[in-house]
């Protein structure tokens, strides 16, 4: 009676491992970029909900945005180059932000994420 051995070879294992490693060094290296997305999100939405934020210039809108930031771990140099702009027009005014990230991968190999996010605003004004 002969038996037939089932499973994987050492070079197949190998195989396996080296794409599993690769997906798992992409996924290190893109994971903090979306963490910080989410922290971005989360701020935007908190300076949106302010009563008055209408009524807000964009420089007040920028410097509440990095001190709220600063509780999420957003880093500075992502608001700083973010895009944020306030539209009007279709009833609601709404606060969007716009920003780029390019994170480094291998050699010369490099990840361009593109971030886009809009909210509406709080038209309600301070009771003062």
């Amino acid at each position: 009676m002969k038996t037939r051995q089932s499973g994987i070879t050492l070079l197949g294992f190998l195989f396996i491992l080296i794409i599993a490693g690769f997906f798992a060094y992409m996924a290190m290296k893109l994971v903090p970029a979306y963490a910080e997305y989410m922290g971005v999100v989360k701020t935007l939405k908190e300076v949106a909900a302010e009563p008055g934020a209408v009524n807000k210039p964009l420089d007040q809108i920028r410097r509440d945005m990095g001190f709220k930031g600063d509780f999420q771990y957003v880093s500075d140099s992502t608001l700083k180059n973010a895009r944020i702009r306030i539209i009007t027009g279709n009833g609601t005014p709404q606060l969007s932000i716009q920003y780029d990230r390019d994170i480094p991968f291998i050699y010369n190999i490099d990840f361009l994420l593109h971030f886009e996010k809009t909210v509406p605003m709080n038209a309600q004004s301070t009771g003062g």
